[in-house]
């Protein structure tokens, strides 16, 4: 950055306009509001939004099951930033969906098991896929490429 001093005797500012930085130039970035709002984070914790409806019917049966998982509502009182009235129990409710949280290692241990799960089952179906493999035909099949040097092929002869 340079300075230089005018016929006035004021000093002017030399930098250029490339390194000049304007608070105008931070703008605004639009985001649709979410539907479901976000629990402030709280440590060993997890949070999941659980259906207790559908279609204007009760879904006793989810979140009976997501119980036995682990996940356990949250009180309206302890989560005063979402600003929503609870339901008559008490706990975070809109639109047919209860907030409920579960501490984050029976979360992590209950991610592993689902991803153990799926693991397993793409390892059958790649078994049973490459059961049906004929050496023949392979199903898959190595890739190696070598360079060969032809006679024919680009050098005019026939």
């Amino acid at each position: 950055m340079s300075e230089r001093i005018s016929r006035d005797g004021a000093k002017e500012d030399r930098t250029p306009r490339n390194l000049q930085t304007r608070e105008s130039d931070a703008r605004m970035v639009y985001r649709p509001a979410s539907t479901l709002p976000n629990p402030d984070p709280r440590p060993g914790l997890k949070h999941r939004w659980v259906a207790t409806e559908i279609l204007g019917q009760t879904h006793a049966s989810n979140v009976s099951k997501k119980m036995r998982e682990g996940w356990e509502p949250v009180s309206a009182s302890d989560y005063p930033e979402l600003l929503l009235q609870g339901n008559a129990n008490g706990n975070v409710e809109i639109g047919g969906l209860m907030l409920c949280s579960m501490p984050e290692e029976l979360a992590e241990s209950r991610n592993e098991y689902y991803n153990r799960q799926a693991t397993a089952q793409m390892e059958s179906v790649d078994n049973n896929f490459m059961r049906s493999s004929d050496a023949r035909m392979p199903l898959f099949s190595e890739k190696k490429t070598s360079v060969t040097k032809g006679v024919g092929f680009g050098s005019g002869s026939k």
